[in-house]
């Protein structure tokens, strides 16, 4: 099959699309063919090789056949013995670990559902983590009820867009940051009121949120707090701040009643059928920026590195009528 393969840790040269072997898959796993990936600021760091930890995603020290990519549609080619909850012919979408930019990827079951059918591939390759990411971190670390008033700094990113759309879906009054240039995109995903980052500081306009969920870190932890009403809380990102950032943000969580503690995702069948359920409602939609072709996934994350993406950059492995035949 087509992958592309890790070769070393520096820019997009350091990826190659080779000729590879299927992925094995276990009793409880499903092999995937691709139709689509996405890629995100994780695959970034993993690419670089900075920060040194997400080396050993990908092999110390250098990466030992590793293939970019987490999150993934694409259409069941085979099940594993014990793997009851697809057959051959399902089109799924979800988190797979790892392997998502070639043709073939297999993961355990539970890592994906059933796609919904008003996403395109493409759409549906774009939803994992990301919005894992915003689901757990507003819902979860947040706990946003109904009533409360929301900012979202970074509110045009991958997560950002996903973000407000499920801010809102909890019964939030939300307030987007973002460019000039993304600001219609962010009012059309839901946001009620739209800050320009390059002309107004949101810490410094006078209004207090009740949660902050931070995808940026451009704005200190006392910035943010003069933001905040008394009782509201600063949700930090950990997929989107330095290691600092985030080691400071966990030491002040045990010290400061506003600093929440940064929070990592875990993907998990529950939340992926969540999130399906909002799209399948009509309240949450993936905004997808860029799609590029497999043989373009270097560039693709030389474009996301540079932090500028309206939402999600997709790659584009095949048509869902190469992936499968009937």
């Amino acid at each position: 099959m087509q992958a592309i393969v890790q070769t070393a840790y520096g820019s997009g040269d350091v990826l190659e699309l080779r000729q590879i072997d299927r992925p094995a898959f276990g009793d409880s796993d499903v092999l995937v063919s691709v139709v689509a990936a996405s890629v995100h600021a994780g695959d970034f760091f993993i690419m670089k090789g900075v920060p040194y930890l997400a080396r050993f995603s990908a092999g110390w020290p250098r990466p030992k056949g590793y293939v970019p990519g987490y999150d993934v549609a694409g259409i069941v080619e085979a099940v594993g013995a014990r793997a009851t909850g697809f057959q051959p012919g399902d089109e799924v979408f979800g988190e797979c670990g790892g392997g998502a930019c070639a043709e073939y990827v297999s993961a355990a079951e539970d890592r994906f559902v059933h796609k919904p059918a008003r996403l395109t591939f493409e759409q549906a390759a774009g939803v994992p983590i990301s919005a894992l990411a915003a689901l757990q971190g507003l819902r979860d670390a947040g706990q946003v009820k109904p009533g409360h008033r929301v900012l979202i700094n970074g509110a045009a990113g991958g997560v950002g867009t996903f973000a407000v759309q499920v801010a809102k879906a909890l019964g939030a009054e939300v307030t987007g940051v973002c460019s000039a240039k993304n600001a219609e995109m962010v009012r059309s995903i839901g946001a009620d009121h739209v800050i320009d980052y390059t002309t107004e500081d949101f810490t410094r306009t006078g209004e207090q949120y009740d949660r902050i969920f931070d995808n940026v870190g451009n704005r200190s932890f006392s910035e943010c707090r003069r933001a905040l009403t008394p009782e509201g809380v600063l949700i930090p990102n950990s997929g989107h701040a330095g290691i600092g950032y985030l080691i400071r943000a966990f030491v002040r969580s045990l010290f400061v009643r506003q600093q929440g503690r940064p929070f990592l995702s875990t993907p998990n069948q529950a939340d992926l059928l969540a999130l399906k359920a909002l799209i399948e409602s009509g309240r949450l939609m993936p905004v997808i920026d860029r799609t590029y072709p497999l043989s373009e996934t270097p560039q693709a994350l030389e474009y996301v590195g540079k932090g500028h993406a309206s939402g999600k950059v997709v790659i584009s492995v095949r048509s869902a009528e190469d992936a499968w035949t009937f």
